[in-house]
C-alpha cells in the first residue's frame, strides 16, 4: 500500500528528474548556438553566412512553438518531451556525421539546423505542461517550481556556454556537436525512466462547455482563440515580444560592437554575460522563497524595468566597466523574478487540456521579434551610433515595462483568493466558444 509520504517522495523524484532533463536538454541547445557559428567560420564562411545560420536556428523556435503545442496536447507531454529530445538529438548528430563522411554543403547545414530546432520549443513546452501535476503531488508551491524550472534554464546557459567554449577551443565544433547530441539522449532517458506519467487531461464536457470536434487545425484554432480572447494573455505576449526584440538587438549586436569598440574586446563581454547569467540565477533562486508573499503586478513592472532600463542607460552614457558590471548585476538579480511570475500566471489561467497549444503559441508570439532584433540593432548602430541606440532602448524598455502599473487587465495576474480556488478546475471562460 502506498502511503502519502511515499507518494510525495516519488513525486519529488519525478520533479527533480524533470528539472534535470530540462537543464540537460537546454544545455544542448546552448552548445548548438555556440558551435554552429564557429563551424561556419571554420569552413571559411562570411559574417553574412553566420547571420543566416543564426536566423535558421532561431526561426524554428517560432514555427515549432506555434505548430507543436497541439501535438503536445494530443500525444501527452511526457511522450512529446521524449520524442522531441530524440529527434533533436538525431538531427544534431547528423551534422558532424555527414561533415566527416560525405560532406555537408552550406544549404544542407541550414536545413539540418532548422530541423534540429523545430522540436526544441515543443519539448520545452511539454516539460512545462508536466510541471503543475508534479508540483501538486510533491506538495510544493507552484511559484517555486516554476522558478526552479527557469533557474535550470539559466544554469544550463551558464554551463552550456562554458562547455561549448572549451570543446570548440580544444577539439573543434564537430566534437561539440557530438556532445550536444548526447545531451538530448540523456534528457530523453531521464524523462523515460524517472518522470512519472500523469493521466491526460480531458477537455470539459459539461452542458455549458460541450467538447469540440477533435482535429489538429481545430485544436490549433482553439488555442489561438484563447490567446486572442484572453485580455491578460494578449498583454503578456505583446510585452514580452517587444522586450525580447530589444534584448536581441542589445545582446546579439549592440553589446558585441560596444565591447569591441570601447571595452577592449571579447573578454569584457564575457565578464558581462557571466555576471548577468549568474546574478539572474541567484535572483531566480531567492525569488522562489518570497514569490507567494509579494504582489505580482507591481513586482513584475518594477523588476522588468530594472532588468532593462538602467543597464542600457549606463551603456548609452559611456560608463566605465566597473559601473557596467554593477548595473548588469542589478539587472540580472531583477530579471530572476520575471519568468517565475509570468510562468505561474500562465499555468493558472490556461485550462490543463489546452496548455500545450496555448503555451506554444505564447512562446511563438514572444519570440517572433527575436530573429529581427539583431538586424534592427545593427541598423541602429550604423545609423544613429551605439550610444543613441542604447539610449533609445533604455527609454523604450522603461516605458513598455512600466505598463502593468496602469492596471486594467494586468490586475488579473494577481493570485486568486481562496474562495476562487474552489472553482479553479473549471475551464476559463475564454476557452469556450
Amino acid at each position: 500500500m502506498t502511503t502519502p509520504t511515499t507518494e510525495r517522495r516519488r513525486a519529488i523524484g519525478s520533479l527533480s528528474a524533470l528539472l534535470a532533463a530540462h537543464a540537460i536538454s537546454q544545455t544542448g541547445n546552448v552548445i548548438t548556438a555556440f558551435a554552429i557559428p564557429f563551424y561556419v567560420l571554420g569552413l571559411g564562411g562570411t559574417g553574412v553566412e553566420v547571420g543566416i545560420a543564426a536566423f535558421f536556428s532561431t526561426v524554428p523556435v517560432v514555427v515549432g512553438g506555434a505548430l507543436g503545442g497541439v501535438v503536445v496536447d494530443r500525444v501527452g507531454p511526457r511522450r512529446a518531451a521524449i520524442v522531441a529530445d530524440l529527434i533533436s538529438g538525431a538531427t544534431v548528430l547528423s551534422i558532424p556525421v555527414l561533415a566527416l563522411t560525405v560532406g555537408l554543403p552550406f544549404w544542407a547545414l541550414l536545413l539540418l539546423v532548422f530541423a534540429g530546432g523545430l522540436l526544441d520549443t515543443p519539448g520545452q513546452t511539454a516539460r512545462r505542461v508536466m510541471l503543475p501535476r508534479l508540483t501538486e503531488r510533491a506538495g510544493i508551491r507552484l511559484e517555486r517550481s516554476v522558478g526552479l524550472l527557469d533557474g535550470s534554464e539559466r544554469l544550463a546557459r551558464m554551463i552550456g556556454a562554458t562547455v561549448a567554449g572549451l570543446l570548440v577551443a580544444l577539439m573543434g565544433p564537430i566534437a561539440a556537436l557530438f556532445v550536444n547530441a548526447a545531451t538530448f539522449a540523456v534528457s530523453a532517458l531521464l524523462t523515460w525512466l524517472f518522470v512519472a506519467a500523469a493521466p491526460a487531461a480531458a477537455p470539459p464536457t459539461d452542458a455549458q462547455s460541450p467538447a469540440e470536434p477533435s482535429g489538429y487545425w481545430r485544436d490549433l484554432a482553439a488555442g489561438l482563440r484563447f490567446v486572442i480572447h484572453d485580455p491578460l494573455m494578449r498583454l503578456i505576449v505583446g510585452l514580452v515580444l517587444i522586450t525580447n526584440l530589444m534584448d536581441a538587438a542589445r545582446g546579439s549586436t549592440l553589446l558585441p560592437l560596444y565591447a569591441n569598440d570601447r571595452l577592449g574586446g571579447a573578454a569584457a563581454l564575457g565578464v558581462l554575460v557571466a555576471v548577468m547569467g549568474g546574478c539572474a540565477l541567484l535572483g531566480n533562486i531567492a525569488f522562489g522563497f518570497v514569490a507567494h508573499r509579494v504582489g505580482r503586478r507591481v513586482t513584475l513592472a518594477v523588476c522588468f524595468t530594472i532588468a532593462g532600463g538602467p543597464a542600457n542607460a549606463a551603456f548609452a552614457l559611456g560608463a566605465p566597466l566597473p559601473v557596467l558590471i554593477g548595473v548588469t548585476a542589478l539587472a540580472g538579480l531583477a530579471a530572476g523574478s520575471l519568468n517565475p511570475i509570468l510562468g505561474t500566471v500562465e499555468l493558472e489561467r490556461v485550462p490543463e487540456h489546452m496548455r500545450g497549444r496555448v503555451f506554444g503559441l505564447v512562446n511563438a508570439g514572444a519570440w517572433a521579434g527575436v530573429p529581427f532584433g539583431a538586424l534592427l540593432g545593427g541598423i541602429a548602430a550604423d545609423t544613429v551610433g551605439l550610444s543613441w541606440a542604447f539610449g533609445i532602448i533604455a527609454v523604450a524598455y522603461t516605458v513598455v515595462t512600466l505598463s502593468p502599473l496602469l492596471g486594467g487587465p494586468w490586475r488579473l495576474m494577481e493570485r486568486r483568493s481562496p474562495s476562487s480556488e474552489v472553482s479553479s478546475s473549471a475551464p476559463h471562460p475564454s476557452a469556450r466558444e
